[in-house]
């Protein structure tokens, strides 16, 4: 089957980042307005209960990413009835995931007010809250969940991006009528949950419009049941890492310091989070093409792909982690006002927490899209009890510089060198690993520096909140910008891909495609 990898990554992340973008501003009024209506209680709870069902949904870890996984080589040779098979095994997996995440949620019910310190907001109740957002999940996983693979799969998250875009339109309008007009907490979770089901049955229809080929029947051979079990068991380890640092981060914050004290470090965090969507846009539009490559290709050329991938990665983050440590206080003060304001100190703490996860993502996708979960099981297990271990340790001595750099700890010391060595060990020429890294270092040099010659410039910038905005925009911009196009701009592979890219958006500029076509 035909795969333009090139085309259709680039096609993904347009509608994708369209939809981030909507997704990104929308909730930052939305934030507001819900302060503004309910107050800071509201956004501690909100942002409480998403972390606890995080840990519920670890039971969906690990299933969809195995099952997109399993799909790339019989999608490649145009094996139907193997996908069928697959759906069919996906769709009981979901049916699974949903009774388990309900059993799970009524059993976690006594321990509600537990996590929460100080009052709940007058005239709520915790425990209805907390089974309107249990039944939301639920539902979403026994309402055609499985489809959503053929999507990913094929390389068509566009589609899915568009789907999402046309129901978070109706959402978010519904949403602020809500708080505007009724200031009702409990009709938003009902907004939220139906938006939920119409979102998946919707694409569900799109999807057969697609793939009508593809109807969930057949059943697997037992070795590959099992050899999916195996990486579904991998794949839970692997994501594990990814709740631990942000629920448990969310809770330890709501158990020890409070809703109020929530409330603030999820309004910055929510920055990081917004930001950090944009990265993901990326890498989700490129990860069916690195898999479906990283089948059809040989090591040198998928070594190639990883080294211009990490260069253009490292450049945006060269660029986006000095503007949001200049632009961080000036925006919070505008949209959340002064009173909301950390100290300084949590600026660099929160930028530094960006550019780790930034580096660990682009190294993840590699290791996802090759599917080497059974080798990498233990380091996010290990980096998960690290990075909690830590949060206990120091939240009540240094209460949210505990938090933040603990998590910063437990990517720079455990995840990344040993997500490096698994790479190097299974995918790629060990004897490439060095060099890789030499890469590696230089923008991250960059990058420190950037970020200091902005901020020693950005903090003399006095005015009005809006110029400040806009020239520590333009500083923070232009500096990183312009140290990376001195330094790296001579970097052969680097500008055969930034052309390679520009024709590909571009139409009419007789850009070639990186297609497969399988014999």
């Amino acid at each position: 089957m035909k795969i333009q990898r090139t085309k259709n990554a680039a096609r993904n992340i347009a509608f994708d980042g369209l939809l981030k973008l909507f997704t990104m501003l929308v909730p930052f009024l939305l934030r507001r307005v819900m302060l503004q209506q309910l107050g800071a209680g509201y956004l501690g709870l909100s942002g409480l209960f998403r972390s606890v069902l995080s840990f519920l949904n670890l039971a969906e870890l690990g299933v969809g990413s195995a099952m997109v996984y399993s799909m790339y080589r019989p999608i490649a040779s145009g094996d139907t009835a193997s996908i069928r098979a697959l759906l069919r095994l996906y769709r009981g997996f979901c049916r699974v995931i949903g009774l388990v995440i309900a059993a799970a949620g009524l059993a976690l019910t006594p321990f509600l007010p537990a996590l929460v310190k100080g009052d709940v907001p007058p005239g709520i109740d915790l425990y209805i809250l907390y089974y309107m957002n249990l039944g939301s999940t639920v539902l979403t996983y026994w309402c055609f969940a499985y489809k959503g693979c053929l999507l990913t799969a094929h390389q068509r998250v566009d589609v899915a991006s568009r789907i999402k875009l046309g129901v978070s339109l109706a959402e978010y309008a519904l949403k602020f009528a809500a708080l505007i007009w009724f200031r009702n907490f409990y009709l938003y979770l009902l907004i939220q949950l139906l938006a939920q089901i119409t979102g998946n049955l919707v694409t569900a229809y799109f999807v057969g419009k697609l793939f009508p080929e593809y109807s969930p029947e057949g059943r697997l051979p037992r070795e590959q049941v099992s050899d999916i079990s195996r990486h579904v068991r991998d794949f839970f380890t692997a994501k594990f890492s990814h709740v631990i640092s942000e629920s448990a981060d969310t809770v330890v914050v709501s158990a020890f310091l409070g809703l109020t004290v929530l409330a603030v470090y999820q309004n910055y965090f929510y920055v990081i989070v917004s930001l950090r969507g944009f990265l993901e846009v990326a890498v989700t539009a490129c990860i069916a093409g690195v898999g479906n490559s990283l089948v059809t290709e040989s090591k040198k050329k998928n070594y190639r792909d990883l080294r211009r991938y990490s260069l253009l990665f490292n450049w945006v983050m060269g660029v986006s982690t000095p503007m949001l440590l200049c632009l961080y206080q000036p925006f919070m003060e505008m949209w959340m006002g002064r009173k909301s304001l950390l100290p300084p100190g949590y600026v660099i703490c929160f930028a530094v927490y960006y550019y780790t996860v930034g580096m660990n993502k682009i190294l993840n996708m590699f290791k996802d899209a090759a599917g080497i979960w059974h080798r990498d099981r233990f380091r996010p297990l290990t980096a998960a009890v690290v990075n909690l271990s830590l949060n206990l340790l120091t939240v009540r001595k240094f209460g949210l510089y505990g938090v933040l750099l603990s998590t910063v700890v437990s990517m720079a010391a455990v995840q990344i060198p040993w997500l490096l060595h698994n790479l190097f060990s299974e995918i790629y020429p060990r004897e490439n690993l060095r060099e890789y890294v030499r890469e590696l270092c230089l923008p991250a040099a960059l990058t420190l520096l950037s970020c200091v010659i902005a901020w020693l410039i950005c903090s003399r910038v006095d005015g009005r909140l809006r110029e400040r905005l806009l020239i520590c925009g333009a500083v923070s911009f232009a500096v990183p910008s312009l140290l990376f196009c001195l330094v790296l701009g001579r970097n052969k592979l680097l500008r055969k891909t930034v052309i390679q890219l520009w024709r590909t958006l571009m139409p009419g500029q007789g850009g070639e495609d990186d297609t497969t076509q399988d014999k």
